[in-house]
C-alpha cells in the first residue's frame, strides 16, 4: 500500500525520533547535531524536542567521540553515533575495528557492543575528491561488525530499529545524493530485515545485483529494460556483511544470468565478493559469466559532468544488458 510523498532526509529523521522515544537508552551524538540540526539537517529540532543529554554535540574528534559510543554502548545504553561524512570515519577506524568489531570476540562472549554507527556516504553532490566516498567495500572487510546500506527511502525510515537491537555493532551507510529526493514510503511496511537482501523487483532474464545509490538506478534500468521485453531482476544486498548468499544465489538459479552495479571501484569491491561467491556456489546455474559495472579507479572529480562519468549511470546499466544479452 502506496503513502504519501517523503524525502529520504525525511526518512532518517522519522527513524532517529521513534527510537528516542521507543527506548530512553537511545541518544544520538555527533558534530554538529544538535544546536545546528545536523550537518543534513537530519536531526533539526530533535535538541529542542530530547534535550542536550540525548541530542549530544561532540567535540571534532571522531576517534574521541566514537570511543565515548562504545563505552556508553558497553555500559548498557544504546547510543547511534552519527559520523557527518564517511571521509572522517578514517579519524575513528581504530575505535571502529579495533575495540568496536573485536571486543565481544577478546572478551570472550561477555561484551557485546550494541553500539549503532550512520555516516553518510556516496557520489552525487559534487563533493569532489575529500567527501565523494563510496568505503562500504573497506567497513564490509572487517569481522565482528554489521554493515547495512540504506539505498531506499524504506530501509532510511526502518532500518535504524532493527540495528538497535542488534547486540553487536551495526554500521548504517546513508546517501548524500539521495536527501532531496521524494518517493511513497509503503504504508504496509514498518519493519526491515537486516539479515536479508530484498528482491526490489521481480524478473527473469537476469539478476540485477546492487545496493546503495544503484538500487534506484537498477530500477530505472529496470524499467527502460522491460520496454525492451527484458525482465531484469533487480536485488538490493542491502547487508554488505554478512553477506546474505542464500537470496544472491537463489535469483541468479532464477535468472541464470548476474550483473553487479556499484558506485565504489572494481578493485577489492563489493561486486568482487559477490561475483567470487556466485562462481564459488552457482556457476553451474550460470548461462554467461558474471559481469561488473563499478565506479572509475579515479578520486571523484569535482565537475559535474566528470562526476557523472566516474559512476554507473542507467543509461550504461541499459547498455550493457543489452549487450550481454544480445539484445537489438
Amino acid at each position: 500500500m502506496a503513502g504519501n510523498l517523503i524525502t529520504y532526509r525525511e526518512c532518517i529523521k522519522q527513524a532517529l525520533r521513534e527510537a528516542l522515544q521507543a527506548d530512553e537508552r537511545v541518544f544520538v551524538m555527533g558534530e554538529d547535531v544538535g544546536r545546528y540540526g545536523g550537518a543534513f539537517a537530519v536531526s533539526k529540532n530533535l535538541l529542542q524536542e530530547f534535550g542536550p543529554e540525548r541530542i549530544m554535540d561532540t567535540p571534532l574528534s571522531e576517534a574521541g567521540f566514537v570511543g565515548a559510543g562504545i563505552g556508553a554502548a558497553l555500559g548498557g545504553m544504546r547510543p547511534i553515533v552519527e559520523i557527518m561524512t564517511v571521509n572522517f570515519s578514517l579519524l575513528a577506524l581504530d575505535q571502529i575495528a579495533n575495540n568496536a568489531a573485536t571486543l565481544l570476540h577478546m572478551s570472550g562472549g561477555q561484551f557485546n557492543v550494541p553500539l549503532v554507527i550512520r555516516m553518510s556516504a556516496g557520489i552525487g553532490r559534487q563533493l569532489a575528491a575529500q567527501h565523494s566516498h563510496s568505503w562500504e567495500p573497506l567497513f564490509a572487510h572487517l569481522p565482528g561488525l554489521r554493515i547495512l546500506s540504506a539505498g531506499t527511502h524504506e530501509d532510511a525510515r526502518h532500518m535504524l530499529a532493527p540495528a538497535l537491537a542488534d547486540p553487536d555493532p551495526v554500521i548504517i551507510f546513508e546517501y548524500t545524493s539521495l536527501l532531496n529526493l521524494e518517493k511513497e514510503l509503503p504504508t504496509s511496511i514498518n519493519q526491515v530485515d537486516i539479515h536479508k537482501a530484498k528482491v526490489r523487483r521481480e524478473g527473469k532474464d537476469i539478476s540485477l545485483i546492487t545496493y546503495g545509490t544503484g538500487v534506484y538506478k537498477c530500477l530505472a534500468a529496470a524499467d527502460e529494460l522491460a520496454a525492451a521485453g527484458i525482465a531484469a531482476e533487480v536485488l538490493d544486498l542491502r547487508v554488505l556483511r554478512p553477506l546474505d548468499d542464500e537470496t544472491i544465489l537463489a535469483s541468479v538459479a532464477k535468472t541464470n544470468r548476474a550483473f553487479i552495479v556499484e558506485d565504489a571501484s572494481r578493485s577489492v569491491s563489493v561486486s568482487s565478493e559477490v561475483s567470487a561467491r556466485i562462481m564459488e556456489k552457482s556457476f553451474y546455474d550460470l548461462d554467461a559469466p558474471v559481469q561488473r559495472l563499478c565506479g572509475a579507479e579515479v578520486p571523484i572529480p569535482y565537475p559535474k559532468h566528470l562526476e557523472d562519468a566516474a559512476v554507473p549511470q542507467p543509461a550504461q546499466i541499459v547498455s550493457a544488458i543489452k549487450t550481454l544479452l544480445q539484445h537489438a
